[in-house]
């Protein structure tokens, strides 16, 4: 069997007539050459069947132009923002982003950490997932390889963080339905591992404390951060002998679940029970009926991610920092 001799770059340059270190400053994306000069380069990457060798280029100039972006759902409109700020700010810098998806495993979260490392990124972008401990950062520090947190932190590890203050979008969301003249409020979604719940948990108690009201644990359900999780948690709370007149859900994802679960139960969200999400994801807008929630700017936060991450990959010496934004509530029919 004959196997195709493989194109090199200085093949390219010879069919496009320019030098060598012309054709590499073009597949390096250098704004350096001429347009038309670089129009005839990549007409001759294509007619051969050119592929640059970016891990060998990589390891030669001991420096990455890819970085990883690692995420716990693709399917969760939020992550697909902040997927779109990240993209936005770091191919401007002239990066290009490797993504994982953890579905939330602690055990994926480690297999792509480690799959990225062997590829050599210039960087990562981490979600944690929601029971992450601080080994596989601590690995990524050890080699200097570039990080930035994002959405959670991670208890005990020092690093750049971008994310909400989600013990005050949590108390914005319980005070709208406090004022609302709601008395039992349930908090549904999430899992207790994860310090965005712990802040959305801290907000929630605050804003009842306020209020004079008593902490009722058993409206407090954990669940998966998906529709079937606020489908189940609702049924948990739902059929007490006490049960909320309101619910602030960890998302919006839940907060979905938790209208469908009504609807099963012949129960009309926003008139038989007030429903508050978190994130102001892009169909939240589109529920039956259009939901209430609190803004927290996933694309902001995967640009300022995307700009901590290119400031760290340029001075590994500067100082850590943790920037936190500010949510915002949207009042809709839900509530």
């Amino acid at each position: 069997m004959t196997h195709k001799k493989r194109v090199t770059l200085q093949d390219v340059a010879n069919h496009a007539g320019v030098s060598r270190a012309t054709a590499s400053l073009i597949v390096r994306g250098s704004s350096k050459i001429a347009e038309k000069t670089k129009q005839k380069v990549l007409n001759s990457m294509h007619e051969l069947g050119y592929v640059y060798d970016r891990v060998a280029a990589n390891m030669r100039s001991q420096s990455s132009s890819t970085v990883g972006l690692i995420i716990t759902d693709i399917a969760n409109p939020f992550y697909a923002e902040l997927l779109r700020g990240v993209h936005h700010s770091l191919e401007e810098a002239g990066y290009t982003v490797f993504l994982g998806t953890t579905f939330d495993s602690d055990m994926k979260q480690e297999q792509l950490i480690s799959r990225m490392l062997e590829h050599r990124v210039g960087g990562i972008i981490l979600c944690p997932v929601s029971e992450s401990s601080g080994n596989s950062i601590e690995r990524v520090k050890a080699i200097d390889i570039p990080l930035v947190l994002a959405v959670r932190e991670i208890e005990n590890v020092s690093c750049d963080y971008v994310g909400i203050d989600y013990a005050v979008g949590a108390q914005m969301a319980v005070n709208h339905l406090i004022h609302r003249g709601h008395r039992r409020i349930a908090f549904l979604g999430g899992t207790s591992h994860s310090t965005a719940w712990k802040e959305r948990r801290s907000g929630y108690c605050s804003a009842l404390k306020q209020a004079g009201l008593d902490i009722d644990e058993t409206l407090i359900v954990e669940s998966p951060v998906t529709r079937e999780g606020g489908m189940g948690a609702i049924r948990k709370v739902l059929f007490q002998a006490n049960p909320p007149t309101a619910v602030f859900c960890f998302n919006d994802l839940v907060a979905h679940g938790v209208m469908l679960g009504l609807n099963d139960a012949g129960l009309k969200p926003g008139q038989d029970l007030a429903v508050v999400g978190f994130d102001n994801n892009n169909e939240a807008p589109l529920y039956n009926p259009p939901l209430t929630t609190v803004s927290s700017y996933a694309r902001l936060i995967g640009s300022q991610a995307a700009i901590l991450l290119h400031q760290r990959i340029v001075n590994q010496e500067r100082d850590t920092q943790r920037i936190i934004l500010q949510p915002e509530l949207v009042v809709r029919k839900s509530s």
